[in-house]
C-alpha cells in the first residue's frame, strides 16, 4: 500500500536560551490542513524546534510519507548527516567526547523516523515563506503564554 504524502511544517521559538518557549506546526494532507502548537516555561530554542517536529509526526495516524520544512539547521543536518544516530549509538555522546543535549527528545524524532518516511528540507527562517512566518507566528504566541505575557 502507498503511503500518504504529508507535509509538514514546524518552528520554534524561545526568549532567553534558556527561557519560556513555543514551537507551531502546520500539517497539510491533500486539500485538508491542522495547526499544532504549544510551548513550556523552561526550555531552549532547540528542544522547542525539535518538539514541533516531534509533534507533527506525532500527529500522524498512519505511516506516511513526510516532506518536513524547518528553519532548524540543527533539526535537518543532525538527521540528515547522521549524527543524531551516532550519538545515540555512542550513547549519547558526540564525536568530541561530550554529552549530546536533548537527548530524550532525539530518542522520540529517530523512534518517528523508523515508522515515517520523512523527507527533511531546510528553509530560511523569516524569509517570507508562507508556512514557517505561520508557524513562527504559533510557537512565538506560546512563548509568550509561558512567560505571562
Amino acid at each position: 500500500m502507498e503511503k500518504k504524502t504529508v507535509y509538514i511544517f514546524s518552528d520554534g521559538a524561545c526568549s532567553g536560551n534558556p527561557g519560556p518557549g513555543g514551537y507551531g506546526v502546520i500539517l497539510r494532507y491533500a486539500d485538508k490542513e491542522a495547526e499544532l502548537s504549544g510551548g513550556e516555561a523552561h526550555t531552549t530554542n532547540n528542544r522547542m524546534e525539535l518538539m514541533g517536529v516531534i509533534t507533527g509526526l506525532e500527529a500522524l495516524k498512519y505511516p506516511c510519507h513526510v516532506i518536513l520544512q524547518t528553519d532548524s539547521k540543527y533539526v535537518v543536518d543532525s538527521v540528515t548527516k547522521g549524527w543524531a544516530e551516532s550519538w545515540r549509538k555512542r550513547g549519547w555522546v558526540k564525536a568530541d567526547k561530550k554529552p549530546a543535549l536533548n537527548p530524550d527528545l532525539w530518542e522520540r524524532l529517530l523512534d518517528l523516523l523508523k515508522v515515517h518516511d520523512v523527507e527533511f528540507t531546510w528553509i530560511k527562517g523569516h524569509a517570507g515563506h508562507a508556512e514557517n512566518e505561520r508557524c513562527d507566528r504559533l510557537a512565538v504566541a506560546q512563548r509568550d503564554i509561558y512567560s505571562g505575557k
